[in-house]
């Protein structure tokens, strides 16, 4: 029985535990979900909750009504958002191996940020510090989460372009950085864990990635 029970905790078969929980961290129920939602004492990765503000969403002019903002403008302000807090936590707290942004529209996902640490220790105390501290005029909501696959994670069908429950959809999907961000950004992760003891000092560095003042944040 014990060996059973362990076989299905986490997925659909369990009724005791929430599936939806243990694969994604959230769940849209929330404290009034029927199964147990069982909040992890260690992990990897840190989620900090509703950080992220896509402005189609939230843009507005003075008078109430919805400001058009144009997909290249959300994608810059988005990388800009997404570097200003990888570099941070990653400097704050230790390296990290890989860093998500729901783009969903369900209250549970909405601008949610998960942050797989190397190490458990470097996210236990960023959740120890992080919910001290406010980030582009918020409070800043960080815990420990179950989520280390974020395969396990994704929505398959809005990877493909095929998702029907659009924003609202269950599973996460995770907003894409720019491709010369993340050989920015995860390039040098790996060049500060092993460095090369070929590359000289005075090798000239990539420019640094121009940014509005309209773009810059709050530190945390």
């Amino acid at each position: 029985m014990a060996e059973y029970l362990a076989s299905i905790f986490g997925t659909e078969k369990d009724k005791v535990n929430c599936s939806f929980y243990f694969k994604i961290g959230a769940c849209r129920h929330g404290d009034r979900c029927s199964r147990l939602h069982n909040r992890p004492t260690f992990s990897q990765t840190i989620v900090l909750l509703n950080l992220y503000r896509n402005p189609q969403n939230t843009a507005q002019s003075a008078d109430g009504s919805h400001c058009h903002v144009s997909d290249v403008e959300v994608q810059e302000h988005y990388d800009n958002f997404f570097e200003e807090v990888f570099t941070e936590l990653a400097e704050k707290y230790g390296e990290i191996e890989e860093m998500n942004v729901c783009d969903n529209l369900g209250d549970h996902l909405v601008g949610n940020v998960y942050v797989k640490f190397r190490r458990e220790e470097d996210a236990e105390r960023a959740v120890g510090e992080l919910n001290n501290r406010w980030f582009n005029g918020q409070a800043v909501r960080a815990e420990l989460s179950p989520v280390t696959d974020f395969r396990e994670s994704c929505c398959r069908q809005y990877e493909m372009g095929e998702c029907t429950r659009g924003g609202f959809c269950n599973f996460m999907h995770l907003r894409p950085i720019s491709r010369e961000l993340r050989r920015q950004l995860y390039g040098r992760s790996r060049h500060r864990r092993a460095p090369s003891p070929s590359r000289s000092h005075d090798r000239p560095r990539d420019k640094k990635r121009q940014r509005s003042p309209d773009h810059r944040y709050g530190r945390f």
